[in-house]
């Protein structure tokens, strides 16, 4: 009984820790079925080839090689400058501004001096102010401001010019999130390949 419990405990314990990823696989998408069979060597996109994506510096850069590297070992693959398995990869970041209105949608000023929100300071017009004062209903307040990054990595066949495969992977990034250390760059790029067999 004691082992059932305590297996129990360790699933749930489990299910908690992957489901508390702060990485989200966005995009998993096979080109060619079987491809991964027909090479055993790779490439990883260098920056005597493309440039680097703004906003990252040499050391992202490095570190998210370094983990594309160990997920292809993992998987027997072995890194080969020759390899006709190009690996390319970018970084997309982008700002979101969360917004809600002001006031509530429909609302106007108190055409009397007892309904609104504040009894008896709203005079009663004749004229209805609403007509052609601005109530600015259409005013927004920020209520939060983040940044999404997403990490992309294509699988290309570069003698045939031939996308065999893609995933995205996105994050929130803020202070201390995102991928700005080797161990969150690590499991990125682990939800990354969590699609790619071997």
């Amino acid at each position: 009984m004691k082992s059932i419990k305590y297996l129990s405990s360790l699933l749930i314990l489990l299910a908690t820790l992957t489901g508390c990823s702060g990485y989200q696989l966005v995009n998993s998408r096979t080109y060619d079925d079987g491809w991964l069979s027909k090479y055993s060597t790779f490439r990883i996109i260098n920056t005597d080839e493309g440039k680097i994506p703004p906003g990252v510096d040499m050391t992202v850069y490095y570190n998210i090689a370094n983990s594309i590297r160990q997920e292809m070992a993992y998987r027997g693959f072995h890194e080969d400058p020759s390899s006709p398995l190009l690996v390319n990869f970018g970084i997309t970041v982008s700002k979101n501004i969360n917004t809600e209105p002001v006031l509530p949608p429909n609302y106007f000023p108190s055409p009397g001096p007892y309904p609104g929100p504040v009894p008896g300071y709203y005079p009663f017009f004749m004229y209805p102010r609403q007509y052609y004062w601005p109530y600015y209903s259409n005013t927004l307040v920020v209520t939060g401001i983040n940044r999404e990054g997403v990490l992309t990595v294509d699988f290309v066949d570069t003698p045939q010019k031939k996308l065999l495969y893609t995933a995205s992977v996105s994050t929130s990034i803020g202070k201390n999130k995102g991928f700005s250390n080797q161990k969150q760059i690590d499991e990125a790029v682990s939800v990354l390949f969590s699609k790619l067999g071997r």
